[in-house]
């Protein structure tokens, strides 16, 4: 079994066109996801899958694999599974869709989401969470949060605020689903073959096609954040983090 990072990215997105190719202190967005994701000890290779032939030529430029897909993908996992066809991987292996709006994730959270894959063979899709310590994220759509049952997958994912305290002097503790995910590559294959449900139409939430199937979705908590990038103001914050990991390097990026 080996493990491979595809990172669908796609030109035309609705908030930010041309995302993948944003400057971020000097580089392409792309090549710093790309980068972070070759760092990581378990990942054999990594895949671009774009619609873009900008994009495509960008990545090989600075040396990396691309693969060219169709421009109608509902999501990137559907991306991911055409993009697999080109290639001649086991039905074992484990395949990590790496958003590529997330340039600064720390290779070891990869590590720590495929370890349940690793080790459980029942297990066909992981992902990741983050404790959430900002309140203003609590509320924001645009941070998805997830609840889990006591074995650690997850129940539901929601833009809204999940779950909700009507007791107002508990103890509330919220996470954040960051998007980055593994599959068998197996079931990859049979997830992207499944029509859109309701509940992803309705959240606009590709994972949310897993559980409306009634499979299971393994979630390991992490104590590392990861810096997102939705609209060209954003570019900021994933600079002003390099630069003080740079002024002070103990200091996480997150």
């Amino acid at each position: 079994m080996r493990i491979y990072a595809v990172i669908p990215a796609r030109y035309d997105s609705t908030r930010f066109p041309g995302k993948p190719l944003a400057i971020i202190a000097g580089k392409p967005m792309i090549r710093h996801v790309y980068q972070c994701a070759a760092a990581c000890p378990e990942i054999s290779e990594v895949f671009v899958a774009t619609d873009d032939e900008r994009i495509l030529q960008k990545v090989t430029d600075f040396g990396g694999k691309a693969i060219m897909t169709g421009k109608k993908h509902q999501s990137g996992t559907d991306r991911i599974a055409e993009a697999l066809q080109t290639l001649h991987l086991e039905d074992k292996d484990l395949i990590v869709n790496i958003q590529g709006d997330q340039p600064l994730f720390k290779p070891d959270v990869i590590s720590k989401m495929v370890a349940p894959l690793i080790e459980n063979t029942d297990i066909s899709m992981g992902t990741l969470k983050f404790r959430i310590t900002d309140e203003k994220d609590i509320t924001n759509p645009n941070i998805v949060k997830v609840i889990t049952d006591k074995e650690g997958f997850a129940i539901y994912f929601s833009r809204s605020t999940i779950p909700f305290y009507r007791d107002t002097d508990l103890n509330s503790v919220y996470f954040k689903h960051l998007g980055l995910y593994v599959y068998r590559k197996d079931f990859l294959m049979k997830f992207s073959s499944l029509p859109c449900g309701e509940l992803e139409s309705a959240e606009k939430l590709e994972q949310l096609r897993a559980i409306e199937n009634g499979f299971k979705i393994k979630v390991v908590e992490t104590d590392t954040n990861s810096l997102e990038v939705d609209i060209p103001e954003d570019i900021r914050k994933i600079e002003e983090a390099i630069a003080g990991s740079l002024k002070n390097p103990g200091l996480p990026i997150n």
